[in-house]
């Protein structure tokens, strides 16, 4: 397979593309798997908008792709002229491409090939007012891209993802962040890892479960130090182990008839719960 990050030539050229059958699309396209992301160090990110803050945040960008039709539209030309000089290759293709690379009937006008960026855990803050967020085993792409924009509406200095998480950088995944993928540093790491990170950690761990002792509106999140707010799988929860290294498991009350409430939804509770009793979770302005 080619690869997609070395783009159609020389880096740092502009080349028209309309035939489905060009080698550099065949790349791009491949990256829906994640046998192709991990080989290539490369995803896909969609919308104009999205691809700019990328780029402004330093990641780097390896191909931009735009129609053919948004090539006098504000800020593309700006975008292109800033990838080349970065050494990025950019590629204007026709719509019926574009939609073929995005798998959209009616695709975003602009998408980017980056490389991947993995967080060290190391370097995660520590501060008194850090909230990082560990996830245990998720497995629906959509969970994980909306606890990631949660998590950056929250404040969240960081994502730890336990065990065997879905790929963060697979298009679903990276569609659901609304671009917060690239505003919270991921990081991820095995079981044993985790549980090694952990003894290390300054502050407190606490996890969510259905049979936890306290509920989450009376936890002292204002005096937990540097949080873990660790959240387990959709179908099984935490599994014992895991649940043990907790300081303390907290419970959501429910009244209805479900049995359990949207992974994504859950942590939004946890995070803004923990937002509004810590002093140091300063509201935007």
């Amino acid at each position: 397979m080619n690869d997609p990050s070395k783009g159609p030539g020389r880096p740092g050229r502009v080349k028209e593309i309309t035939a489905l059958t060009n080698p550099t699309i065949k790349a791009i396209r491949g990256l829906d798997r994640k046998r192709n992301r991990e080989a290539n160090n490369s995803f896909m990110a969609e919308g104009q908008k999205l691809v700019i803050d990328a780029v402004d945040l330093g990641w780097t960008i390896k191909t931009l792709i735009y129609a053919k039709n948004a090539r006098g539209h504000a800020g593309v030309a700006d975008l292109a002229a800033k990838v080349i000089a970065r050494g990025g290759d950019v590629l204007e293709v026709s719509e019926k491409v574009l939609g073929a690379i995005t798998r959209r009937d009616n695709p975003q006008m602009v998408v980017g090939v980056f490389a991947m960026r993995w967080a060290d855990p190391k370097t995660l803050p520590r501060d008194a007012d850090t909230v990082c967020v560990v996830l245990d085993r998720v497995r629906d792409p959509g969970n994980l891209g909306t606890i990631l924009r949660t998590a950056d509406a929250a404040g969240a200095k960081g994502i730890i993802l336990v065990g065997d998480c879905v790929d963060p950088f697979s298009i679903e995944a990276v569609r659901a962040t609304m671009g917060s993928l690239f505003a919270v540093p991921i990081a991820r790491m095995s079981e044993e890892e985790f549980l090694a990170f952990r003894t290390a950690w300054p502050g407190k761990l606490i996890g969510t479960h259905l049979e936890g002792a306290v509920d989450y509106r009376t936890v002292d999140w204002a005096g937990s130090g540097p949080l873990l707010l660790m959240m387990g799988n959709e179908s099984h929860g935490l599994p014992d182990n895991l649940a043990q290294s907790c300081d303390l498991l907290a419970r959501i009350p429910q009244s209805g008839r479900a049995d359990s409430l949207n992974l994504a939804v859950a942590t939004g509770l946890m995070l803004f719960e923990a937002r509004r009793h810590a002093l140091s979770f300063k509201e935007s302005e």
